[in-house]
């Protein structure tokens, strides 16, 4: 799915009333059954809603969502905002189909108090905004932010920006619990910097005009359960262990085998056909315990990897719990000498290339990155805000021919071709140590495998999300480890079989 730049909304907006035989004002209607849709589908009608309105187009939705509700007879209270001098054509066409003695003159005293339990709608600016707000629109966000009660936004949060929010006013942003986001997600819902401020973000398909979406280019696109299910090989009848390929996994040191440990039953969970580990000595009877079905590469190092790479293997996965010893450093040199084509790079092995970034241009080319911010940070140095930050990833990775997994809430997924894939799935719970062992054993897995990089790590990615929900049954997320998400990959490999085969 496409993320669209503000500028590229409106034209697809337009386009859409200009070649669909629909009216503006039918399509504002559309939006609003959308968002009653999903308020029905968790809501019961005893549930009361106060409609937050301004007087352009968002406020027209806020209007005609309000008249929905009642009818459902949803106990509703309108409040209106003036913006501007004159309010816009759809909204005052859906304003007449309200009773003027229902609407109430909004300010910040009418927001003091409502009860515990109203919903507030925020319908009162949406999309288009370029400027920070301030006097009494600001005044009135920020008393709606203080209160206790839920917030659901209408396609985005008033007051924040829909692209980047590096020039706005923080404290002008409605702080959504949820956000009803049409078409498709937003580039700010996902960027640390401001995301947190549109809650939950739900998508609602309002049918924009789909050869638009097709055409228009974008570097920004949001990783969806169906794309990456798009990536997915159903298992054949005939495979065998042999055809299934064999990844080398170069992870351990004293006190960290656990990552070891960790990347090796992902890596299983894939389904690859043969998994070798290459660890130090201290670490060989942990391992051959801890999963039995993977084989072991003994190092000459006793407490940490060391000596030369003298192995042939055609997919390695290098880096959890190595840590960043002298004797280490040059082996990772040597493995980078070593021509293998297809290669994993995570955690210490990315702190170990960032102190010496002239073995960047040594890593074979679609080598697979799995840092997180800070060791991102490492390779690239520091950034501005989430702008900055997003410039030199595609920069690096365009420079490099690398493929680059920035892990975080919506871990991006940057390609040698300069777009950037942000995750779908996922959830808090993963925010606990082991939990990029875990990917990282889950893309060397796919590789070796005989996935396209590209494919490994967009599906990699996703999984490694998607089994942390599925765990979600089980588990609350604070409670949530590294281990548990091993434990839903299965589920989610069943998933995909299953929706290959209908």
């Amino acid at each position: 799915m496409k993320i669209l730049y503000q500028s590229q909304i409106r034209e697809a907006d337009r386009q859409t009333l200009a070649l669909e035989p629909i009216s503006s004002i039918a399509l504002m209607e559309r939006a609003a059954k959308a968002c009653m849709d999903w308020i029905i589908e968790r809501y019961d009608n005893d549930r009361p809603f106060w409609l937050i309105c301004g007087t352009g187009n968002n406020g027209g939705d806020g209007l005609a969502l309000y008249r929905l509700l009642t009818e459902k007879k949803y106990p509703c209270r309108l409040f209106e905002y003036p913006l501007g001098q004159k309010p816009s054509k759809d909204y005052s066409q859906n304003r007449k189909r309200i009773k003027e003695k229902e609407i109430i003159k909004l300010t910040p005293e009418v927001l003091s108090s409502p009860p515990g339990e109203v919903i507030l709608i925020d319908a009162l600016l949406g999309t288009g905004l370029n400027r920070p707000l301030e006097g009494m629109l600001k005044k009135i966000i920020q008393t709606l932010n203080a209160l206790p009660n839920k917030v659901i936004s209408i396609d985005t949060p008033s007051g924040l920006f829909s692209d980047f929010n590096t020039d706005n006013s923080f404290d002008g942003i409605v702080k959504a619990t949820h956000t009803l986001s049409f078409q498709m997600p937003k580039l700010a819902f996902l960027l640390p910097e401001c995301g947190e401020k549109a809650g939950c973000f739900h998508l609602l398909d309002i049918e924009i005009l789909p050869s638009y979406l097709d055409k228009v280019q974008t570097p920004y696109h949001y990783l969806t359960p169906k794309t990456a299910k798009s990536h997915f090989k159903s298992p054949k009848k005939f495979d065998h262990k042999g055809n299934n390929g064999h990844l080398l996994l170069i992870a351990g040191s004293r006190g960290k085998m656990g990552a070891a440990v960790l990347a090796a039953k992902a890596g299983l969970r894939t389904g690859v056909g043969k998994l070798s580990v290459l660890t130090p000595r201290c670490g060989i009877e942990i391992l051959q315990t801890s999963i039995p079905e993977g084989m072991i590469e003994i190092n000459n190092g006793i407490h940490s990897i060391s000596g030369y790479y003298g192995l042939e293997y055609k997919v390695i996965a290098m880096g959890p719990g190595i840590g960043t010893a002298a004797e280490t450093k040059d082996y990772l040199q040597s493995v980078l000498a070593s021509g293998t084509t297809q290669m994993v790079i995570d955690a210490d092995a990315i702190n170990l290339i960032a102190a010496h970034p002239e073995w960047i241009d040594k890593l074979p080319p679609n080598t697979i990155l799995t840092p997180h911010p800070k060791e991102f940070e490492r390779l690239v140095g520091p950034w501005e805000n989430d702008k900055d930050k997003l410039e030199r990833l595609r920069h690096f990775v365009q420079k490099h021919q690398l493929i680059c997994v920035l892990k975080g809430a919506h871990t991006g997924i940057a390609l040698p071709d300069g777009n950037i894939w942000f995750n779908s799935s996922g959830n808090t719970g993963m925010a606990t140590g082991g939990s990029g062992d875990v990917l990282t054993g889950i893309i060397g897995g796919l590789l070796a495998k005989d996935y396209t990089p590209e494919a490994a790590a967009l599906l990699g990615v996703y999984t490694h999300g998607r089994a942390a929900d599925l765990q979600r049954q089980f588990l609350s997320p604070p409670f949530m480890l590294a281990s548990d998400i091993i434990d839903g990959l299965n589920g989610v490999w069943m998933e995909m079989e299953n929706s290959t085969q209908k």
